[in-house]
């Protein structure tokens, strides 16, 4: 059986840009996202990592960590984090986790368990599924899946847009509607019957129809 929403994230230890850790001791009180690469010196991943780098004071408003992975050992992750620097304008400024056993693909089932232990020889397409996102809460519950194909880049504002919504409707009894960005407004969850919700929006609500109960965003 794959991951799932809500199920416990694996924990791991695995040799990173940072060094040594172990997943769950790492995050701590965080939440946190992991997202992978197929391989080092991609181009596609190459723009990703720029990305997540510059919007990494973003992440850490929100008490995020990231954490990258890659099939290749740590030490060919710093020669890659030159080409970064170099065409994309930042470094990674987060770890990066070397699997160059496929051991924390295999277990985040990015790989199938019959792929073999070793990166050697393998290319990006024989790895294309270690596309993914998976955004892990305090409790260490998987939050968030992902799956991207090689060819279409990562969008981290989504990705951000995604937390804001995870955080607040962990915090309140309330769902974020599509397209819904911080600010706007939001629905009151579907298992809070009028009663309750009485209690908490004693000003009434928008309803359009009686399974939609729309508030102002909670602060």
């Amino acid at each position: 059986m794959g991951l799932r929403i809500g199920d416990t994230a694996p924990d791991f230890e695995a040799e990173t840009t940072d060094g040594h850790i172990r997943f769950h001791e790492w995050l701590g009180d965080s939440w946190g996202i992991i997202f992978s690469h197929p391989k080092d010196f991609t181009p596609v991943c190459t723009t990703e990592l720029g990305a997540a780098a510059k919007l990494k004071p973003d992440f850490d408003k929100r008490n995020v960590k990231i954490i990258g992975l890659s099939v290749d050992p740590v030490g060919r992750h710093g020669e890659w984090a030159k080409d970064i620097a170099e065409t994309q304008g930042v470094a990674p400024n987060f770890p990066m986790i070397g699997d160059p056993e496929l051991k924390v693909s295999k277990l985040y089932d990015m790989l199938p368990a019959s792929i073999g232990d070793s990166s050697e020889g393998r290319t990006a397409a024989d790895n294309q599924t270690v596309r993914t996102v998976y955004v892990v809460g305090p409790d260490k519950k998987i939050k968030l899946m992902l799956a991207y194909p090689m060819s279409t880049g990562r969008n981290f504002d989504e990705i951000l847009r995604v937390v804001d919504s995870l955080q607040l409707t962990a915090k309140h009894k309330v769902a974020t509607p599509a397209n819904w960005k911080e600010g706007e407004d939001v629905i009151i969850a579907g298992s809070v019957n009028n009663d309750d919700a009485k209690k908490i929006w004693p000003d009434g609500w928008k309803e359009p129809k009686p399974y939609i109960r729309i508030v102002p965003q909670p602060k």
